[in-house]
């Protein structure tokens, strides 16, 4: 049997279906290089990051147009649109986790990269954001992955057992961050994959 007594997930790209292409897409510019500046110059995911520790929307969206005021329809749409990007659960992700959710032994947490002002939005729509035992969210504690006191902070609040957890995002660089705190990780790339990799501790 796995030693594993929790598990924490992370929550977009793994558990829901997230993307701002869903609204900058491919009929949303005139060129692919006019897109591509804007993620790397514009609305960028450092900026967007941001707003992921708690700095306010309104006032991210007013400072990034008083920069770039040529760009300020797709500034404004970013959050504007931002239920677009929603798009909704990664239903086979969702079935592991009704899965894991059987054990009585087991522990589940979020640990996610989220607005404060947007969750609830997620929290409303998504009824399996509600079978944790507990989450954490940036926005809400002003920090966020990779930074050590963010997954820290999880940690202490439940009094989880790093080494008895696993933790499961589809960014290596927080995969990476945790494993530094000597929590074992899966860097998610499919709902498959991830099922191939609990199988192989004994979790599923």
């Amino acid at each position: 049997m796995s030693e594993i007594s929790t598990v924490i997930f992370d929550l977009g790209g793994v558990l829901i279906d997230w993307s701002p292409l869903y609204v900058f897409d491919e009929n949303y510019f005139d060129s692919a290089e006019r897109r591509k500046y804007f993620f790397e110059h514009i609305c960028t995911s450092e900026w967007n990051e941001k707003q992921d520790a708690g700095y306010p929307i309104d006032r991210a969206t007013e400072e990034r147009v008083a920069l770039f005021p040529e760009w300020e329809k797709e500034i404004r749409d970013y959050y504007g649109r931002w239920e677009e990007m929603l798009r909704g659960p990664v239903d086979d992700s969702v079935e592991i986790f009704r899965q894991l959710k059987q054990n009585p032994g087991l522990k589940t947490y979020a640990l996610t990269n989220w607005s404060a002002e947007t969750f609830p939005i997620a929290l409303q729509r998504f009824d399996f954001l509600h079978w944790f035992d507990g989450r954490v969210v940036s926005g809400e504690e002003k920090t966020r992955k990779p930074f050590p006191e963010f997954y820290q902070r999880l940690l202490g609040r439940y009094d989880i057992n790093s080494a008895k957890s696993l933790f499961i995002d589809d960014s290596l660089r927080n995969v990476k961050a945790a494993e530094e705190l000597g929590i074992s990780s899966v860097h998610f790339q499919s709902p498959e994959q991830l099922k191939q990799s609990l199988k192989r501790i004994n979790l599923l």
